[in-house]
């Protein structure tokens, strides 16, 4: 899981670890020294003449011109206080390099996730649940961060801090730190054992409940107004009391069995070493020598515990986190295709027709057809209305047409030329689209016609004129702010009929020369919808429109009118003989 988070790591990432790696090193060198410089300070504090005479200290008096041994408290007292400050100030650098390295990388995964997840095809947007990825992208991302990223570097700098330290205490008193060490790591892999299964088990709670509180408060809020007038307010708390509170339960207990062996070991470790310094006493061994070496050991004891209470930490994090790492894995591995990497794409060349050439289409796979045996040839310039009842399979001719669902069985042939997976990209360069249901983001008026573009690059003239065609001119320039008038979200501020206005003046802006619009006049009033319909059709020649509508009068300006059967037969006619 790791070696793939890796792989999706930038090269200035990866060059950001090995210098975080380096700092651990560094810092870890720096504890072991202020450890080490304990020893000579409780000495010479004890008996200075022990390190005034010590060959080692002799070139030190040296250059410091000491001249008996109680000038040389002052400078190992100095030196003791830099190596205390000097390693305290190295592990404030390695906290914020970590902490702001873990975050960059967790804001990677998430930029990344949101990417590939946006570069899905339509059919693969159909067959999920958009709370799991929304949660993939949030919450389900910031447990990595927290709960794998972070534990990961934490457990890496405290196995080298534990290293320095442990080689240090050998090297003073290789006996007692034996058995310190090897009385902590049996306690520690004891816990391991005991507490594995239950944080496996609760890292697929949390990452299951997690999706299912998303899930919950989308449908809450997507229904309220239903929800309001039905009084079902507290059906959906209690369902989310359900999905809440097991997921609150696993992670409590997830930090409980990450940080309760810290207070055991502490109080473990305190008696350990009190019982090393009785050992020491009862066996007749002289106080001046044994102090400095236990106030050492002690010292070290005291910066190995934390470290090794992390270490363990960060275990326990990462395994309680291991069902959000896959799942998050899983939504990094989301294939691309090179075409839809493109910010720039020519539109293919269509100047002569678009063939459906016995096409059929099947959510399943399987012979269950929503769509069968559609053979028709349309001309560009062509106004082409799409008539049927509910669930012929309109929507869905329309969606094969604008390449959003590629045919089970047959082709779209655009002036002979097959639309696949390699010119997808370049065939709906010439389309624009008005759903029945116009999402706004919640923004301006300008922003929501102009969608998608950058506001420097707003061209406004085109903005006015394509509220101009679609008839929504003078509610805008009567609102206080005109263009910059805020729709709220979904553009609740606006009425259907003006959602609707809006998303047409967004296609018009694209200035796109095939225009769907999928049953967009149904919340326009008789008038306006003529009106609309109008302007649509005194537009350039050269585009091709299709039209879904209930309404035959909504097709006047049409010149094709496709009927789609119960049978999902297509059947053709020209208008003038509808």
């Amino acid at each position: 899981m790791l070696a793939e988070v890796w792989s999706c790591l930038t090269i200035r990432r990866r060059r950001q670890f090995w210098l975080i790696s380096i700092l651990m090193v560094t810092t870890s060198l720096l504890e072991i020294i202020s450890i080490g410089s304990l020893l000579p300070f409780l000495s010479v504090l004890i008996d200075p003449d022990i390190v005034y005479q010590h060959p080692m200290a002799q070139s030190a008096i040296q250059l410091l011109s000491l001249n008996n041994s109680s000038q040389i408290i002052l400078p190992i007292t100095l030196a003791f206080i830099s190596a205390i400050i000097i390693s305290s100030v190295a592990r404030l650098i390695l906290l914020y390099a970590i902490t702001r390295f873990t975050y960059s990388v967790g804001a990677d995964i998430s930029i990344e996730v949101f990417r590939r997840t946006l570069y899905q095809n339509y059919s693969v947007h159909l067959g999920r649940n958009s709370s799991e990825i929304i949660n993939g992208i949030t919450a389900k991302t910031n447990n990595v961060i927290h709960g794998v990223l972070a534990p990961t570097l934490i457990l890496i700098s405290s196995s080298v801090m534990l290293l320095g330290i442990a080689l240090l205490l050998f090297y003073i008193d290789i006996k007692t730190s034996l058995i310190m060490t090897i009385s902590l790591l049996i306690f520690y892999f004891g816990i391991i054992l005991v507490t594995r299964k239950k944080l496996n088990k609760n890292s697929i709670i949390i990452a299951q409940q997690s999706t299912m509180i998303i899930k919950l408060i989308q449908e809450g809020l997507g229904g309220i107004r239903d929800i309001i007038v039905d009084k079902n307010q507290e059906h959906y708390c209690i369902l989310y009391r359900k999905t809440d509170r097991p997921f609150r339960i696993a992670s409590s207990i997830n930090q409980f069995i990450s940080g309760s062996p810290r207070y055991v070991v502490e109080a473990f470790g305190m008696v350990l070493i009190v019982t090393i310094a009785y050992s020491f006493v009862n066996s007749g061994n002289n106080v001046a020598i044994i102090f400095p070496l236990l106030g050492t050991l002690a010292l070290g004891a005291q910066k190995a515990l934390p470290a090794l209470q992390k270490l363990y930490g960060a275990y326990s994090d990462i395994k309680g986190s291991m069902q959000s790492l896959k799942d998050v894995t899983k939504l990094l591995k989301q294939p691309i295709s090179l075409f839809l990497n493109k910010d720039i794409v020519e539109p293919m060349p269509f100047k002569k027709t678009i063939y459906l050439k016995n096409v059929y289409y099947s959510y399943k796979g399987d012979d269950s057809w929503v769509l069968k045996n559609i053979d028709l040839k349309i001309f560009k310039g062509d106004k082409v209305g799409i008539i049927g009842e509910t669930g012929t399979g309109k929507s869905t001719l329309t969606d094969i047409i604008m390449g959003l669902l590629s045919p089970t069985n047959g082709a779209i042939i655009v002036d002979g030329e097959k639309v696949n997976s390699k010119n997808i990209a370049n065939w709906q360069a010439h389309i624009a689209h008005v759903p029945q249901n116009i999402y706004l983001s919640d923004g301006t008026i300008e922003d929501n016609i102009a969608f998608g573009i950058p506001r420097k690059d707003i061209n406004f003239n085109l903005v006015r004129e394509s509220a101009k065609r679609a008839k929504i001119l003078k509610f805008i320039e009567k609102t206080p702010n005109k263009y910059q008038t805020m729709v709220g979200e979904c553009g609740v501020q606006l009425s259907g009929g003006q959602r609707q206005r809006i998303g047409i003046a967004r296609a018009l802006y694209k200035k796109a020369d095939i225009l769907f619009l999928d049953e967009a006049t149904s919340a326009l009033d008789n008038e306006t919808e003529r009106m609309v319909m109008e302007e649509i059709g005194q537009l350039n020649k050269e585009i091709t429109i299709f039209i879904v509508a209930h309404r035959l009068s909504t097709l006047d300006n049409c010149n094709k009118i496709i009927k789609i059967d119960k049978n999902h037969m297509v059947s053709i006619k020209k208008y003038n003989e509808k």
